[in-house]
């Protein structure tokens, strides 16, 4: 069984996806007055050792824009973009979101031709979600999601699928739902920009396990792709 985290807007900070959450650099709290000399009993404040304010602040995220000029998005400084043209749909792109160690985190594509098919409903679980007006068409607002469906009935030696990205689709309203099928609606036909969770194969310091994928939502990395995400907006 899924055990459920946040299930709504989060800060996914995102997050997707958004402007890039960066801790401020600690200040001082000390200072002398203009003019004024310390006394026997006041010491003169000194520079602290280490490294500057400027060189401790986080560096700043990068902005991708789609080779078609349509879309845009930002991304952690020390991640990449790699271009999948050859692979694209006519008329579409396809770029591949890649962290520092080369692991693909999402991919969009657009102009892609679907069919979306319900054979069968299975239990469901939403961790997270966050709507993206900037990406309304015709009045219909996409969300960002981070969902999962529980399928050990047919395959129990198989991890739940889990997955996170952006659904034109409303979200379900009981406790099962058709199989994932994150698209949205965009000019000239769907458009994706979504990845997959994998449970065994988490970051650093999180235990795998497969019946805890809330726990993924309180990682740096979840943070990270959730901002990248949802960060995707027509390009200026």
């Amino acid at each position: 069984m899924f055990r459920s985290g946040r299930a709504g807007s989060a800060a996914f900070c995102v997050a997707v996806l958004l402007a890039a959450c960066t801790p401020s650099s600690s200040q001082n709290s000390g200072t002398a007055s203009p003019g004024s000399t310390p006394s026997a009993s006041e010491p003169a404040l000194t520079p602290s050792a280490g490294a500057s304010p400027a060189e401790s602040e986080e560096p700043e995220w990068k902005t991708f824009t789609t080779p078609d000029g349509g879309l845009m998005f930002d991304y952690p400084p020390d991640w990449t973009v790699q271009d999948r043209a050859r692979e694209a749909a006519p008329g579409g792109i396809f770029v591949d979101v890649l962290d520092a160690a080369g692991k693909s985190m999402a991919t969009l594509r657009t102009n892609i031709v679907t069919k979306a098919e319900c054979t069968q409903k299975y239990p469901y679980a939403l961790m997270d979600s966050e709507a993206l007006p900037a990406l309304a068409q015709k009045g219909a607002v996409p969300i960002f999601v981070f969902e999962g469906r529980d399928d050990h009935g047919s395959h129990p030696s198989k991890p739940a699928p889990l997955s996170y990205g952006i659904t034109s689709a409303p979200l379900p309203s009981g406790r099962s739902a058709c199989p994932i099928f994150q698209f949205f609606e965009w000019p000239n036909g769907v458009a994706a920009f979504s990845g997959v969770y994998n449970a065994v194969a988490t970051t650093p310091g999180v235990t795998p396990d497969v019946n805890t994928p809330a726990a993924y939502t309180a990682t740096e990395e979840y943070d990270a792709i959730r901002q990248t995400i949802t960060s995707l907006r027509p390009a200026d």
